[in-house]
């Protein structure tokens, strides 16, 4: 086998200079100079005896596809290379260090923080920082190394992108209280064909919750599009029509006092999957895995209050 003559140093020079695009910034973010971050990505190059980088005059840096593949598994490596650092210093005792947890937004209130608390309880020496973004954008922030882990819905989810899922969102249609169907407990969604639609329009969510409407045989005739899920609840206590969400708030009392109705509905839907999500390949770090284990006895405790509470 043989040997290799690189260092540490200049693994995270490179992967540096390669995620900002820049020696400058990268020496910016180092604290270290410019000339020691070219120096190094150099002699790294030297080393492994192939271009990584690609050196654009006044545009920075780009990766060559070497160095992609590269930058991919040198992620995972230096979050390890940290992780056993960790190791050595807190043998025998609790896990410590950062965990950084992405979350999609209409999930984060509902879901969320029963699961820090739950990690918390059991590992107080993790200190786990939040990233809460819409569906695309947490697949990018999984690629990048942003995050670890992420808490999304179980749709749209590439080949590279691994997941466990930790509940399930059935979906229902949400009326005012005064509604004609308001006394019912479910409907059908063809009752609301001719009646207007207020939307939950966030990238993925607008498109699902449209489509799910459409499979059912019925053209919606949306009034409003927000993405605020607040908004879309005091529109729909105060008139402005029905919707469909998949995430049920305990209190049926929106933001300024009104209140709304949920309803089942008797289409055959399917719920959508919540899921703790992470790159596919790349082997989790001791602080991720526990934030999983406790995730997931979390999610179960929900599940069964929220089966009670629909009852």
């Amino acid at each position: 086998m043989a040997e290799v003559g690189f260092t540490l140093t200049q693994l995270r020079y490179f992967a540096a200079a390669a995620e900002l695009g820049s020696m400058t910034a990268a020496s910016r973010e180092l604290m270290v100079s410019q000339s020691a971050v070219s120096t190094a990505v150099a002699q790294l190059e030297k080393e492994l005896g192939v271009q990584l980088l690609l050196r654009h005059h006044a545009r920075g840096l780009t990766l060559t596809a070497a160095g992609e593949a590269f930058h991919r598994e040198l992620r995972s490596y230096l979050v390890h290379t940290t992780e056993l650092a960790e190791v050595a210093r807190s043998a025998g005792q609790a896990l410590l260090g950062d965990l950084v947890v992405g979350c999609f937004t209409t999930l984060g209130p509902f879901e969320l923080p029963r699961m820090l608390a739950a990690c918390e309880a059991e590992h107080p020496g993790i200190r786990i920082s939040v990233v809460e973004e819409e569906h695309a954008a947490l697949k990018q922030a999984l690629r990048s190394g942003r995050c670890e882990l992420a808490l999304m819905y179980g749709y749209d989810l590439d080949d590279d992108i691994d997941h466990v899922r930790v509940g399930l969102a059935a979906p229902y249609v949400l009326v005012a209280k005064g509604h004609r169907l308001a006394r019912r407990k479910r409907v059908r969604l063809a009752e609301l064909a001719e009646e207007p639609m207020v939307l939950l329009d966030l990238p993925h969510s607008g498109p699902y919750l449209e489509g799910l409407v459409r499979s059912t045989g019925i053209r919606p005739r949306i009034r409003h599009r927000t993405a605020g899920f607040e908004t879309v609840r005091s529109m729909v206590a105060h008139g402005q029509g029905w919707s469909v969400l998949n995430q049920r708030p305990a209190s049926t009392m929106t933001y300024d006092g009104a209140e709304v109705v949920h309803l089942e509905i008797s289409d055959p839907i399917a719920p959508l999957e919540i899921v703790l999500a992470s790159m596919k390949g790349v082997r989790l770090t001791a602080r991720a895995q526990a934030f999983l284990r406790s995730a997931l006895p979390s999610a179960r405790r929900r599940s069964s209050v929220g089966s009670a509470h629909e009852r």
